[in-house]
């Protein structure tokens, strides 16, 4: 049975998340309480009242200000997830697990097998603990690529459960209850899609965790970081996309578009420490590159920033990841303008030979012209140079301060010591550089440097979660194939039919597979004698259980039938009966029946089939059905498998 990985790892954020929920329930009393205040003082001319009033409202103002700086520490306990590495990276922002409460399926389930597919559903308790089994477990992943599989594995059950238990016009009668990852907020839903998105999000949140804990000092650790902070941003991209109106403000569009950016930001800096691990030499055009690197991540940052601040975003972000950001957007500016120095000032003097290269590389390297000489005369002069380099570090310097400045604004961070060390060592190597540079006998005003160009040389892919890679089999694969035997399929309840062979033989002809259908009745004979109609599937046949048979086997359990004859278990669909019924279900099949209108739900192709495990989820409202679904009967491909018996 599955494992789930990390029981330590389970009670630290248990614990979490109960200082997280009981600290959101005091800002609530707390939040009362002013409301109370408010309308008291506003409502009052009794002078006396009104300042005692505006006494308890400071108090109650104070003691939200505290409680939100709890909530706040307790959301950026980034170190969990942080490497033991000895180099110094820049930490990165991981995201907590959603929590859930247990859910017991055990009677629904076995009341729901009973009332709609007519088998006992005590027969089934072995499949609905192990699938109970599985829930446990994903709900403690560990941090690596089996805690990732074990959520796909869950993840991709759930498309079987849904197709089984849970029939477009009633529910199952249980609740899905998670938690906000970031505020703590239990919320509660009977959708199936409440409970797939939430581990959906928990698949974008472990991915962030793997991320952040990699050796970023080497090649393979930032490649891998890479990797997985591309990957988180695909599953939040593809929740986003696919899922709407979720309970929880971690699931709204909003957030989920602030944790993308977020993502790509991070690989984003990734690409940038992988440049300067690659590219150590000292000539101009990598330093120039080094330079644009920078300044496409103070882009991605700044724009994380802007919406993390947005009017319905900012109250519960942590306000640690907000500065964060904010710090490193800065913190890349002043590396751009530190850069361009380090090119102008400790690569050699262009020469005429190397002059056509990098002056087209220079063009397109400030976003406006810097003042002074052409292009072609500054890169030749080593005066010229050392003023324009002069001018970007100056910049730099300033950006470092506003860096160190808004670190300091935030308590959380300020006992970061890592980003402290990284901002301060970043600082003094821009004035140490400034200083050797810098000539007493400069009389002239230092310039005001343009800004760098942005540029990467590896764009940041958003990877959608792959379903496919996690092979899963039906846990009630013994009810019978899908295509039939599914929560949106009714049908009365089966017969036992006694058959016996005539001169011309049972009188019916068969087709297809899994289960075999009796495609057509002669009036007069055997089978139309016996009851037997068309459309009716073959489930038994004395006794042996035919529903995920071959055509080929049925007809063998037939034909070995002596002169007792055979008894023949049979059910018909609902809304079937009549000529040509079974085309007519086809058709209606083929119609998309039964799909979830209001929500993007998930209308995924046959997990049994292979061919399309690309497309394992295609949840949008109006799903054009490949022929080979779930959902079409499964005759239809085999027509000529056809025969007489």
């Amino acid at each position: 049975s599955q494992q789930g990985c990390d029981p330590f790892a389970q009670t630290q954020r248990s614990k979490l998340q109960h200082r997280r929920a009981r600290i959101n329930q005091q800002i609530n009393k707390e939040m009362r309480m002013r409301a109370g205040a408010e309308n008291l003082f506003r409502a009052t001319s009794n002078h006396k009242v009104k300042e005692t009033v505006a006494l308890e409202l400071s108090y109650v103002n104070s003691n939200l200000q505290l409680l939100k700086e709890e909530l706040e520490e307790l959301n950026s306990s980034v170190d969990v997830y942080q490497n033991d590495s000895e180099s110094i990276s820049v930490p990165m922002i991981p995201l907590g697990l959603k929590e859930t409460k247990e859910l017991d399926l055990l009677v629904p389930l076995k009341d729901l097998i009973s009332e709609h597919y007519g088998e006992e559903g005590i027969l089934f308790e072995k499949e609905i603990k192990e699938f109970m089994e599985l829930r446990q477990a994903m709900r403690t992943p560990s941090r690596n690529e089996a805690g990732l599989e074990l959520l796909m594995e869950y993840y991709n059950q759930l498309y079987f459960l849904d197709s089984r238990f849970f029939p477009p016009t009633r529910s199952l009668g249980v609740f899905f209850h998670w938690y906000d990852s970031l505020t703590g907020v239990p919320s509660h839903q009977r959708a199936l899609a409440f409970e797939k998105g939430s581990v959906l999000f928990n698949i974008g949140a472990l991915h962030t965790q793997i991320g952040a804990r990699q050796d970023r000092a080497s090649l393979p650790g930032l490649n891998q970081a890479i990797d997985a902070f591309q990957k988180a941003a695909g599953a939040f991209n593809y929740l986003k996309e696919n899922f709407s109106n979720a309970p929880s403000l971690d699931m709204s569009a909003a957030s989920l578009n602030m944790l993308v950016r977020l993502m790509v930001a991070q690989v984003q800096e990734c690409v940038f420490e992988k440049m300067t691990l690659l590219r150590s030499q000292c000539d101009f055009l990598t330093q120039l590159q080094l330079a644009q690197e920078a300044a496409r991540v103070e882009d991605v940052y700044s724009l994380v920033h802007q919406t993390m601040t947005q009017a319905h975003v900012k109250d519960y972000v942590p306000f640690s990841w907000t500065t964060m950001v904010h710090v490193k957007s800065e913190h890349f500016k002043a590396l751009s303008h530190y850069f361009a120095a380090i090119a102008l000032c400790d690569c050699p003097v262009t020469s005429d030979a190397e002059l056509p290269e990098q002056e087209k590389a220079f063009i397109q390297f400030h976003v406006t012209m810097p003042e002074g000489p052409s292009l072609r005369v500054l890169l030749q002069d080593p005066e010229e140079r050392r003023k324009l380099g002069k001018a970007h570090l100056k910049k730099a310097i300033m950006k470092h301060e506003e860096a160190m400045r808004i670190h300091g604004l935030c308590k959380i961070l300020r006992k970061m010591d890592i980003l402290q060390e990284v901002l301060s060592f970043a600082h003094k190597r821009s004035l140490s550089k400034y200083s050797e540079i810098d000539h007493e006998e400069d009389f002239f005003e230092t310039g005001d440097a343009p800004d760098i160009h942005p540029k990467t040389h590896q764009k940041p892919e958003i990877k959608p979660p792959n379903f496919s890679q996690v092979k899963v089999t039906d846990l009630f694969h013994r009810l019978g194939p899908l295509s039939v035997f599914s929560a949106k399929t009714k049908w009365y309840p089966a017969r036992r039919v006694h058959l016996m062979r005539g001169e011309n033989g049972f009188g019916f002809t068969l087709r297809g597979d899994s289960p075999v259908l009796i495609a057509g009745v002669i009036p007069g004979g055997c089978a139309a004698e016996a009851g037997l109609k068309e459309g009716d599937y073959i489930i038994s046949v004395n006794g042996k259980d035919c529903k995920w048979s071959k055509h080929a086997e049925v007809v063998q359990l037939l034909k070995s039938t002596g002169e007792e004859g055979v008894e023949i278990g049979v059910i018909t669909l609902q809304g079937t009966e009549g000529p040509k019924a079974a085309d007519k279900k086809a058709a209606a099949m083929s119609l998309g029946s039964g799909m979830l209108k209001s929500n993007k739900e998930n209308s995924r192709k046959s997990l049994m089939n292979s061919k399309s495990a690309s497309t394992l989820l295609v949840w949008n409202k109006k799903s054009k059905r490949s022929k080979k679904s779930t959902y079409s009967i499964p005759f239809t491909a085999v027509g000529d498998n056809e025969a007489m018996y």
